[in-house]
């Protein structure tokens, strides 16, 4: 038994911004804080996003004072806000930005800390309407119902999820994606191919969130080098930022593995790029997982390549990904980003510990992070 609802109405499109004026008219948008981070300034959309709002006689406050979302901005955001009325929030960027703006939308409508909100379904009070408007192809946050943000003190991430903090709407428009450097190009569409994977054979998988899986998967797979090749090809970066999507709406119902369990504790003590760390790790997790799962990996390849149909599918999909991070010209090894061998026992303790590797297809215990490591240590 299982329940399938997807909260967040999707526009997609080259050009869909320019929808923005409208939807937030639609939905009584009449004083919206407009969360965005300051690296996104050089591109102009936070202007164009402001000016489509005051088309529509809506007020904008900006909130754009942060590069990654942790515990610290959060409250810096509902302090900038808390006495201004605001009556709806939009998310411009990354997925920081979106997970900011879920971050402050907790603590602005129902009081405390976000760490109050750790886990899932402890808004008590509503949440205000959200908007969001992603600017890369990788976290796939525009439809869920989490925002994953970092403890200011501790450096670990947390998961802060509700039902009331899903977007009303998103706005997938691939020209907004075009002015990205390569290297983040790169990185969060390897966060993106990853979810696909990840999310695939999980334990609670289900028929219909394997089948935004499979789509994503296609997607992600197909187009991952040529956008990297081609940054301007708006059709294959509008693949992309669908096939992230796709991944997102599987996670919300699937949730993710051993991959991310790993990778967070070197984001944690290393400051590793997520998607850096996804990459070092994923084919090993593959290679890992394949005595339980390498038929679901199977129906994977099947699905993109069948020409790359073999008797050992696990192998040949953990091929297919180092592939894929050498394209983008992600790092090969933890050797390789300075991460001593001898803290692999420690990051192995650490990972067993985290959430998403609970749903991990083969049980996730401290001897099995610490091999995992050892593999994509190389």
């Amino acid at each position: 038994m299982f329940e399938f609802k997807l909260s967040t109405r999707l526009i997609s499109g080259c050009g869909s911004l320019a929808r923005l004026r409208d939807v937030a008219r639609e939905l009584g948008f009449r004083r919206s804080l407009l969360v965005t981070d300051r690296g996104l300034a050089p591109t102009g959309y936070a202007d164009k996003a402001a000016d489509l709002l005051n088309e529509a006689d809506i007020e904008v406050v900006r909130f754009d004072q942060f590069v990654e979302p942790d515990s610290e901005t959060i409250e810096n955001g509902r302090q900038t806000v808390v006495s201004l009325n605001i009556d709806s929030i939009i998310g411009l960027g990354g997925g920081s930005s979106l997970d900011c703006a879920k971050g402050i939308n907790f603590v602005l409508t129902n009081g405390g800390r976000i760490q109050d909100y750790i886990g899932y379904g402890k808004a008590k009070r509503p949440m205000l309407p959200m908007i969001a408007i992603p600017t890369t192809a990788g976290t796939g946050s525009e439809v869920q119902s989490y925002a994953v943000l970092t403890d200011a003190q501790t450096h670990v991430k947390m998961a802060c999820g509700d039902p009331k903090a899903a977007f009303k709407l998103a706005i997938l428009d691939p020209e907004l994606t075009a002015s990205q450097p390569r290297e983040v190009t790169a990185a969060s569409g390897f966060d993106a191919i990853t979810h696909a994977v990840e999310t695939y054979v999980t334990k609670r998988r289900t028929p219909i969130s394997q089948m935004f899986s499979r789509e994503a998967w296609r997607l992600l797979d197909s187009n991952y080098e040529d956008v990297l090749e081609n940054p301007n090809d708006l059709a294959a970066r509008e693949a992309m930022q669908l096939g992230a999507c796709l991944a997102g709406i599987a996670i919300e119902n699937s949730m993710l593995g051993a991959t991310h369990a790993c990778a967070n504790p070197l984001s944690a003590r290393y400051g590793t790029t997520h998607g850096v760390a996804l990459a070092m790790l994923l084919p090993s997790v593959v290679r890992w997982n394949g005595r339980k799962c390498a038929e679901s990996y199977g129906e994977l390849l099947a699905y993109s390549r069948p020409e790359l149909a073999t008797s050992d599918p696990a192998e040949t999909l953990a091929a297919r990904l180092a592939e894929l991070a050498k394209a983008g010209g992600l790092n090969d090894g933890l050797r390789e980003v300075d991460v001593p061998r001898s803290d692999l026992p420690v990051l192995a303790e650490e990972a067993s510990k985290q959430w998403t590797g609970t749903f991990n297809p083969r049980e996730l215990d401290e001897a099995g992070a610490l091999e995992i490591y050892k593999q994509a240590y190389r």
